[in-house]
């Protein structure tokens, strides 16, 4: 009873700062996580241009958002302090930017004052890859270029203190690229580069980095292991790329969610498919579960919608010969109302003076609901006819006025959201009021939030303010004005009096400002006002172009310059915002060389590819900058960069080995042939030098070289018979430093000097006494030791060779010819031609010589055989005067000339025949096609007695023996 006494009590508490201090500028502050306990954060006396005396007599608190109260208000000295130690990543896992909220609550008289307090990032946390060992499996068969997406770190710090890059360590096969996600979060994907070759290497090993972007930076590395498959025909392919299915939160577990499904034509093991998870969150992971056979994503956690909206992952299907495929799956969780609203009342007085004017504060409450959308919004009621109502202020918070006349009213509070079946929450207050007083003008909203496009026309509705008075007559109405406005927002924007209408009346620019506070005030007809904000967020339009600014270039690279060697340092800016102002650089065309973001929209130009002059001596680089405007702006950029020999190309010899044929007994310092290498480097790195390699031991060659231009000359004749062929090394340097070289062999090959095909070897000359048809005579070969190696003229009587002399040919041969003349009957004769194969006429002379018999010991017997041979040269010279003469004699009497005879002989028959015995020698020297037939010396040989004379004559010709070389 006594407690019912004392909550009947009456005393009067006078709001001194109304609904117009509840809507004043809010407090905003910053400090860095993980500060000590106790750390300063702001002086807020002085913030709020108080005493600290006042805060005490005003009994100030501190009141943060939610359970947890982080921050400590010392009344005697007026500054907040943190209460503990604060952790970025525990307090907003999810939210880039950390913001904190609190209220300054005054109980005498009732005052609160908004707060925000920003907790910076520090870089206290190092990227962590999910698994310290990935492992890869690719087809030997994939083409250069594939990508391969790797599992993305994961670091807690956000901004530039996140992740920001990652790395590859040197390989030949694979590069690095940056593959961006839902949400901008950048995983790495391996490019392949080179092809892969199981049989060569069956496994690479990688050493993945991922860097973030504090100072000093932090890292995390991992092993990446890649498994080179052998070839399968086909991959898996999923019957769509991209899966999205709802899910309610508190779903039970084993509910399905969505199933996968990805199609390998292949049969056997290559056609069976097993899903798995990759590049997937674990807290993902853990709350939903894939069936490796069936594809099915089932509910294996608790889903919370207040703790994540959406989840996004990517399943990998994977046939049995090691193809694989990705999908994505994005799965959004629904909200469900399973939180009731929660009333939490700051302050209430329990009994107010009767004199208290209308309007009065009687408690302040808030009231919160963690569900969202409907579920989310609350609604306020008083149950029972009461005379009390509910005003809301900001973020619901809500003010209890009575304008009834009632001592004491029990009021119940109730907040329902609006949630199917909605949830409620209750809370009661006890407050004894008296009579209300006069009502001052309230704005339907205390802060007007809207959006007008840069650019827009003049006399452009932007926004109509509504201040309601329940007053009658001069009180009620209500003029509205600017106030704590500025200039240049006064001058784009003007405010109808009567109406509250607020219209463009100048040129808004996004770029110049972004958002616009004005601060309307209304006024009825007895001075009472109130006021309202009203923020303008400018629009931007696409209106600005990027922008490309070359910071830094480098003009000329050398072609040896590894990859990922920087070129040029650039920024690129946009004035614009949001997608009007995001930007993305790419290079025009299949080039050598990638971009690379830094920070802050600066580009780094980098090669990705080994250079070669040789190939490309230098590039035209276009690079293009494209907003994500609907409409899209471009600009473009364009860099020249030169390539740079270096030394990196050796000769090249047209040829291995050079065969070069010499004849021999060549002349000295003559040029047989010409080597010749070429070098694919600029300058003096492609002017080339010949030189002989001498080896040790071996003396020096019959050969020389021009160093200049490569020309091959034999020094001094070569004899076939001493050297048939020798080999020596050419190297060919070019003028680089170190230099480079190459080599080459030269192999020279000696040919013997040789009768070639149709050489003359003799001419036979016959005579005939007669005259006209029966003098015509021709000429034919009757016999021969080889038939194919001699031929004779058929009217000429040129015995010549019919083939190119040979090794296997025999040493002597014989030959008879056959003339016969025209006659009826004709008449023949012939003669035969002893031939040798030598090598020249004083080695024919010795064979000759040597052939004769050898001498009789008997000196009478010789000495008869010399005087028969001297009258058989005598009877021999007298016969050939005679015939001379008489073929001139015969020539000169006879307008038809003759064919040329042989000389007649003292016992030439009144037939017509040739001598008995007439022999000729005929010398051939080597490598002569048309020799000289002549008359060295007759021989008479002597035949045996009792031989036969043959009807024919004995003629001996000799031919160089190097025919048969």
């Amino acid at each position: 009873m006594k407690s019912r006494g004392t909550e009947r009590q009456v005393v009067l508490f006078v709001l001194c700062v109304c609904v117009c201090q509840s809507g004043a500028e809010t407090l905003r502050y910053s400090l860095a996580e993980e500060m000590e306990r106790d750390s300063f954060v702001a002086n807020i006396a002085k913030d709020l241009g108080v005493s600290p005396s006042q805060l005490a007599s005003r009994k100030a608190r501190v009141v943060s958002e939610g359970n947890e109260q982080y921050f400590r208000l010392n009344l005697n000295t007026g500054v907040l302090t943190v209460k503990e130690t604060l952790d970025r990543e525990v307090i907003c896992p999810q939210s880039d930017i950390c913001t904190l909220f609190f209220k300054i609550f005054f109980e005498n008289p009732v005052q609160l004052i908004r707060g925000e307090m920003e907790v910076r990032d520090v870089n206290d946390n190092s990227p962590v890859f999910p698994e310290k060992k990935m492992v890869l499996e690719i087809l030997e068969t994939a083409s250069p270029g594939s990508r391969f997406p790797l599992e993305r770190a994961r670091d807690k710090d956000v901004g530039s203190n996140g992740l920001q890059n990652y790395s590859l360590g040197s390989n030949s096969h694979f590069s690095l690229a940056l593959g961006t996600g839902k949400g901008g979060a950048k995983y790495p994907e391996l490019i392949l580069q080179r092809q892969l070759d199981r049989e060569q290497q069956r496994e690479v090993n990688l050493l993945l980095t991922a860097t973030d972007g504090g100072t000093p930076p932090k890292s995390g590395m991992a092993q990446v292991r890649i498994v080179v498959l052998d070839a399968n025909d086909n991959i898996p392919v999923f019957s769509r790329e991209v899966y999205e299915a709802r899910v309610a939160e508190n779903s039970p577990p084993e509910q399905l969610v969505v199933r996968v499904t990805a199609a390998d034509p292949d049969e056997g093991s290559y056609g069976r498919v097993r899903y798995a998870f990759t590049q997937t969150s674990e807290r993902s992971r853990q709350l939903f579960e894939l069936n490796a056979a069936t594809g099915e994503i089932r509910v294996s956690g608790n889903l919370d919608f207040e703790e994540v909206e959406s989840h996004e992952m990517v399943v990998k299907a994977t046939d049995g010969g090691g193809l694989s495929a990705h999908c994505k799956v994005h799965v959004e969780v629904l909200d469900m109302n399973d939180n009731a609203p929660e009333i939490a009342l700051t302050s209430l007085t329990a009994s107010i003076p009767e004199d208290a004017p209308p309007r009065t504060v009687v408690a302040l409450f808030s009231v919160r609901d963690r569900d969202s959308g409907d579920n989310g919004r609350t609604e306020c009621a008083i149950d029972g006819d009461l005379p009390f109502s509910l005003t809301p202020t900001f973020d619901n918070y809500y003010e209890q006025l009575d304008r009834e006349q009632q001592r004491e009213v029990n009021l119940l509070l109730s907040a329902t959201d609006g949630g199917s079946p909605p949830r409620s929450g209750t809370a009661q207050v006890r407050i004894v009021v008296l009579d209300a007083n006069d009502n001052i003008p309230v704005f339907s909203r205390e802060v007007y939030e809207v959006r007008v496009a840069e650019n827009s026309p003049p006399e452009q509705l932007v926004v109509r303010v509504a201040a309601a008075d329940p007053d009658e007559g001069s009180y009620g109405r209500v003029r509205y004005a600017f106030t704590q406005t500025s200039e240049r927002s006064r001058q784009l924007f003007e405010l109808n009096a009567a109406t509250g209408e607020i219209r463009v009346s100048g040129n808004l620019d996004f770029e110049e400002t972004k958002k616009h506070k004005l601060v309307v005030r209304a006024t009825d007809g007895g001075g009472l006002s109130a006021h309202c904000k009203v923020h303008v967020e400018v629009l931007d339009v696409n209106d600005n172009a990027p922008e490309i600014v070359l910071t830094s270039l480098t003009a000329s690279i050398p072609e040896d310059a590894p990859p990922r060697t920087v070129v040029a340092l650039f920024s690129v800016r946009d004035r614009d915002s949001g997608d009007n102002g995001r930007t993305e650089c790419a290079i025009d065309g299949d080039l050598p060389f990638s971009l690379t973001p830094t920070f802050d929209n600066y580009y780094e130009l980098r090669t990705n590819a080994a250079l070669d002059r040789e190939r490309t001596a230098e590039y035209n680089i276009t690079i293009t900058a494209m907003d994500w405007g609907r409409s899209r702006l471009s600009s473009r950029e364009r860099i020249f960069v030169q390539i740079s020999d270096v030394n990196d190309n050796p000769p090249e010899f047209t040829q291995d080995v050079y065969t070069i044929s010499v004849k021999e007994n060549n002349t000295p310092m003559l040029r047989i042939g010409k080597v010749n290498a070429t070098d694919a480097d600029a300058g003096k790195n492609s002017r080339v030098s010949y030189a002989l390699v001498r080896e040790k031991g071996k003396e020096q060659t019959d050969v020389s070289i021009n160093s200049e231009n490569g020309d091959v000359y034999i020094l001094r004749p070569l004899d076939y018979e001493e050297v048939r062929a020798f080999e020596v090394t050419v190297r060919a340097a070019d003028g680089g430093s170190p230099a480079l070289s190459a080599e080459a062999l030269l192999r020279v090959l000696l040919a013997p000097r040789s009768a070639e095909p149709g050489a003359l070897v003799a001419k036979v000359v016959a005579v005939d006494a007669d005259a006209g048809q029966n003098a015509w005579l021709s000429y034919e070969l009757a016999k021969a030791t080889e038939p194919g190696l001699f031929r004779v003229g058929l009217h000429s009587g040129e015995v010549r060779t019919a083939r190119a002399v040979t090794e296997r040919d025999a040493p002597r041969h014989r030959l008879v010819v056959l003339v016969r003349d025209r006659g009826q009957p004709p008449r023949s004769a012939t003669a035969t031609l002893a031939i040798a194969l030598v090598d020249g006429f004083s080695e024919a002379h010795l064979r000759v010589s040597e052939e004769a018999p050898a001498a009789d010991p008997d000196g009478r017997l010789t000495l008869y055989l010399i005087i028969c041979l001297a009258c058989v040269s005598v009877l021999f010279l007298a016969t050939a005067a005679a015939a001379v003469f008489v073929k001139v004699r015969r020539a000169r009497q006879s307008m038809a000339g003759s064919l040329p005879t042989f000389p007649k002989s003292a016992a030439e028959s009144s037939a017509g025949s040739l001598p008995r015995s007439y022999v000729y020698d005929i010398c051939f020297s080597a490598g002569t096609v048309n020799s000289e037939f002549r008359f060295l010396r007759p021989l008479f040989p002597c035949f045996p007695a009792g031989l036969p004379h043959g009807p024919g004559d004995q003629r001996s010709s000799l031919l160089p023996s190097s025919f048969s070389h």
